[in-house]
């Protein structure tokens, strides 16, 4: 079990590399757009191409996000449960969020598919667009296994309660 969490976490690492290189490419189509709008000539479609690239940025962050527990949390009223509680309440959450995200996975799979049975593609480059949610769809897809560990160690409970007592300690 732990070489297919170690590959899931070989993978998240490889996911954050290609979204920092993208964020990367972002900057210099911003930046190589700007200086070429000063001298008259602007990247055709740069507009679409940064929209392409943040796209991917936040799907290929969206596991190092889940790992680093950098959602959005409502923490004040958490910790005022018991280390229990707040077991369960993190179960519940977890098992929630994997059956939307599951749903999400499926339907933006079957949404590209569609948009690639059209041949739907970008307005100004003609980029076919169903790759960018092909690849969103494997970033969600991906994002499903990190939830199911979260849920899978929080069942068990005995360190899932030391982990939420150690917690309150370490801040």
């Amino acid at each position: 079990m732990k070489q297919i969490w170690s590959f899931f976490d070989r993978l998240e690492t490889k996911m954050r590399a290609l979204g920092a290189f993208c964020l990367m490419a972002m900057v210099a189509v911003t930046c190589s757009d700007v200086i070429g709008r000063a001298f008259g000539v602007p990247i055709f479609g740069s507009e679409e191409i940064v929209s392409f690239l943040l796209t991917l940025v936040l799907a290929l962050s969206l596991p190092y996000a889940h790992r680093e527990k950098v959602h959005v949390g409502v923490e004040i009223l958490f910790r005022l449960f018991s280390a229990p509680v707040r077991v369960l309440l993190s179960l519940i959450t977890n098992i929630f969020s994997l059956a939307l995200i599951i749903i999400i996975t499926v339907m933006m799979f079957q949404y590209a598919a569609s948009m690639r049975e059209s041949g739907e593609v970008s307005m100004n480059l003609e980029y076919p667009e169903y790759t960018i949610i092909f690849a969103l769809s494997f970033c969600f897809f991906i994002l499903n296994f990190f939830i199911l560990r979260d849920i899978l160690t929080l069942f068990r409970f005995k360190e899932s309660i030391r982990h939420f007592t150690n917690e309150e300690g370490d801040e």
